[in-house]
């Protein structure tokens, strides 16, 4: 119910779901980014370390302008309110210049292919750092209700999962079969599907977020002033957005390097020998990836909080990705063989890999999908401990780290690749198997994710906000709000 009662505001169901969609518009272009290391290596003409690199380079970049974007986020205040202007030039900057990318880069000389296609790419992160703050910056205004707020997590996650099961479908069974590879048309057409689909969530976002975005809703419902100095000041001294960052940032260096269009490749054309799978594995699991994420968001999350929410799905997924590696080398992956990709009936391996996928997107999808609320708690946590409101800062200064740190996922893919005899050109469909191949994938699949898990674990131990003290300092910031309208 969209009212306010004893300090707590709510919001109505269709607006959480409708407004999770501008998590989704942004993701689509994630995937979009994915592939365009191929373009880069193939049309710009650039080495694979280099154009690896690049992309290092350019999340970095992503990284570095979050603050200062956190920072006008948090100094604005329109009669279109606070988040919907930032979504909308957002999206704008993002279908135009990620347009430009891939049309004009080629074309230009020789010489400047490579600083053209720097410069637009520079000019697309900003936009994509606009549209991608307020999903964290708004959860604040979009209801305070301990309960209420996992409720984002739920449709994140249904609309997360059906994403990323139709995207590598859609690339594995459609475009890159219709092209014959990654080829021009290949990604003006892949183009048209992701601005066309991220525009129309977008537009549903701005709608649902609308009645909001006010005033009344931001923190202790009275505008303020933000410095600088606050930077700093949130950093060194709240002890939860320290844990998260540490937490969430090497969960997404492991998500990011696994689902790179590289690892893919490596893991479904060369290990098991047919890379068609890697779309029907994502949508053979996506149901029951999503009824984990179900119970571990609509009842633990919302019942025990969020950080035991965090632990479920750490713990879960570390022991998912241990057995998967075991799997690997224990049985013979290119017996993997599923219904529609020339399927040969169903054996031990294609089974066991099947259970362990689903759990392990299942509790990833969980602890992963659960941290955008958990931002709006740190938030929340910095309005008792300091007074400050700074959405925009606290979700930017964990999404830079997280994205400095994460940066180095095609990098890493890269050097690995490199160092197994790569360094030219990446694996592709058509490359044999090696053993090395299947130690890199094995690295990228699972590897650098059980690292992250285990940092999960270390950071959650010492994240403070439980579900009883997220009780109490709503009451407290209540209190305050009270107090100073009666003052008023």
């Amino acid at each position: 119910m969209n009212n306010q009662t004893n300090g707590m505001h709510r919001a109505r169901l269709w607006q959480i779901g409708g407004f999770a969609l501008n998590n989704t518009a942004t993701n689509l272009y994630l995937f979009f980014m994915n592939f365009i290391v191929y373009y880069l290596v193939g049309f710009v003409g650039v080495a694979v370390v280099l154009g690896s690199t690049v992309l290092m380079g350019m999340r970095m970049w992503d990284g570095v302008t979050d603050p200062f974007i956190g920072y006008i986020v948090d100094k604005t205040n329109t009669r279109f309110g606070k988040n919907r202007p930032f979504m909308i030039i957002g999206n704008v900057i993002l279908a135009l210049f990620s347009f430009l990318m891939i049309t004009v880069s080629h074309r230009a000389p020789e010489g400047a292919r490579f600083f053209l296609f720097i410069g637009l790419y520079m000019v697309y992160i900003v936009g994509y750092t606009f549209q991608c703050v307020v999903t964290k910056s708004a959860q604040t205004c979009l209801t305070n209700d301990p309960k209420q707020r996992p409720i984002f997590t739920i449709f994140d996650g249904i609309y997360n999962t059906v994403l990323f099961a139709f995207m590598p479908w859609l690339v594995a069974k459609y475009l890159q079969p219709k092209y014959g590879g990654f080829e021009l048309g290949f990604f003006r057409e892949f183009w048209m599907i992701t601005a066309g689909v991220s525009a129309i969530f977008t537009i549903i976002a701005v709608i649902s977020i609308s009645s909001k975005d006010r005033t009344e809703y931001f923190g202790l419902g009275i505008p303020q002033k933000i410095s600088v100095k606050d930077y700093w000041e949130v950093l060194s001294r709240n002890r939860a957005i320290q844990m998260l960052v540490v937490s969430a940032s090497t969960d997404k260096l492991a998500l990011t390097t696994q689902s790179n269009s590289t690892v893919g490749v490596m893991l479904y054309a060369i290990v098991c020998g047919n890379y068609g799978l890697s779309g029907s594995v994502a949508a053979y699991t996506a149901i029951p990836t999503f009824l984990i994420l179900m119970f571990g968001v609509g009842y633990i999350a919302r019942y025990l909080g969020q950080r035991k929410a965090m632990l479920f799905g750490t713990y879960g997924a570390l022991i998912t990705c241990i057995l998967s590696i075991l799997s690997f080398y224990i049985f013979d992956p290119t017996t993997l063989s599923l219904p529609g990709e020339g399927f040969t009936g169903w054996n031990a391996f294609t089974v066991i890999f099947l259970t362990l996928y689903l759990l392990m997107k299942g509790f990833t999808g969980v602890s992963g999908n659960i941290v955008i609320p958990m931002t709006a708690d740190c938030a929340d946590y910095e309005v008792y401990r300091s007074g400050k409101y700074v959405p925009g800062l606290m979700g930017t200064l964990f999404s830079c780290v997280d994205k400095l740190i994460s940066s180095v996922s095609v990098t890493i893919i890269g050097l690995l690749c490199a160092a197994i005899g790569f360094k030219t050109a990446l694996p592709d469909v058509d490359t044999p198997y090696s053993g090395g191949i299947k130690l890199v994938a094995m690295i990228c699949m699972y590897g650098l994710l059980i690292f992250g898990l285990i940092c999960n674990i270390i950071a959650m131990r010492f994240y403070p906000l439980t579900k009883e003290k997220m009780e109490s300092i709503q009451g407290e910031i209540a209190r305050i709000k009270a107090e100073q309208a009666a003052g008023a």
